[in-house]
């Protein structure tokens, strides 16, 4: 179901309400959607399913996935989330995983936003430049 301009301009003024300090209030995002889903309204489907759309955007830009071949040391983790921290605002979850496919280096996402330092993908652009 696609959503009208109606529906996106509702939906976008709710996901605003639910932002206290430029981060989304889980509470206030609870009740906004529990208020719609029990409103009468024609469209509140709509109004939700881009309002989850909106929700889910929210939470990938505030999520990090740090990817290395091995165990990185404590202050390494600690930089390199100040680092992202600095670019992507405070609130960012950074989650910490060991592939050791990587070979070597680091691998970073940040909802769309992909670093990619390691020994695989060197080897891979050295490939693919042959």
């Amino acid at each position: 179901m696609q959503p009208n301009k109606q529906s996106k301009r509702e939906a976008k003024r709710l996901f605003r309400i639910c932002l206290v300090d430029d981060a989304l209030d889980e509470n206030r995002a609870r009740r906004a959607a529990r208020s719609v889903a029990t409103g009468g309204t024609r469209d509140r489907f709509a109004v939700l399913a881009h309002f989850l759309r909106l929700v889910r955007l929210d939470l990938a830009l505030r999520t990090a996935v740090i990817e290395s071949a091995t165990t990185l040391p404590a202050d390494l983790r600690d930089e390199l989330v100040a680092s992202l921290a600095r670019r992507y605002g405070p609130g960012l979850i950074a989650t910490f995983a060991e592939r050791p496919s990587l070979i070597g280096g680091v691998r970073m996402q940040v909802g769309s936003d992909v670093f990619d330092g390691s020994v695989c993908a060197g080897l891979a652009a050295l490939q693919k430049s042959f």
